[in-house]
């Protein structure tokens, strides 16, 4: 192997021409924290440089992020619009304004009716095309504004659905109240909703507890560098 390890140059080894690879992101730190922290380590060989990431990953979710240096910045939006493949824990029983755990909860709801049966027939809604809104706490623009900004100022916001694909849905755990599910799904699908989504069709709520990008077209975060793995290699070899 390389000394680069899982980096990918066009030419040589050379980032300014062009260099991808990704980046397992931990809990916490946003898209730009990683961004950041590789353009840093690559000053020291060559001073500025363009350094972007091939899709947002929240800060409350953990795996596969794009980074991509030099010239290979202008591939960013066909990476963006690969296939993405996400595992998701999913918690029936309160619902929250985000969706996720970034707010607090706003409703409680049983969970009793919900069982693995109702779960499976569930979760075949949301396999195919399907028609989906935003949460109201995303970077959606509406009337140029993000979403996001407008909700946390307490305004109501009218989010616009929006058509996406959802190749395939597994569950891998049923252990009520918590769900664990493995989802292949387009560009713009928004995990949070469709966890929103499933309360509702299982006559509950439900919110995302937990997720983990696993796969972004056929980069895989297996293939990843942790962050002090990939700060390791440039700092050795630059």
């Amino acid at each position: 192997m390389s000394k680069w390890g899982n980096i990918f140059f066009r030419e040589g080894e050379d980032f300014r021409a062009g260099a991808v690879f990704v980046v397992d992101k931990p809990l916490h730190w946003t898209s730009f924290d990683v961004v950041n922290k590789v353009r840093i380590c690559l000053r020291k060989g060559y001073g500025k440089i363009k350094v972007g990431h091939a899709g947002t990953l929240d800060p409350l979710a953990s795996g596969v992020v794009i980074v991509c240096v030099g010239k290979e910045t202008k591939k960013i939006e066909e990476y963006m619009g690969q296939e993405k493949e996400y595992v998701a824990e999913i918690t029936f029983g309160h619902t929250t304004p985000s969706y996720d755990l970034e707010t607090s909860f706003d409703g409680e709801f049983s969970y009793e009716q919900v069982d693995r049966a109702c779960l499976e027939r569930a979760v075949q809604q949301f396999i195919g095309e399907i028609e989906q809104f935003p949460p109201s706490y995303s970077a959606v623009r509406v009337d140029g504004v993000r979403a996001y900004e407008m909700a946390r100022r307490g305004d109501e916001v009218e989010m616009k659905s929006r058509k996406v694909m959802v190749r395939e849905i597994e569950i891998l755990k049923a252990e009520f109240p918590i769900v664990e599910l493995r989802i292949v799904c387009s560009k713009g699908t928004y995990i949070r909703s469709l966890a929103h989504d499933l309360g509702k069709v299982c006559g509950s709520g439900s919110h995302l507890s937990a997720l983990r990008r696993t796969r972004v077209g056929d980069f895989r975060v297996e293939d990843g560098f942790k962050m002090d793995e990939i700060i390791g290699v440039l700092q050795e070899n630059l």
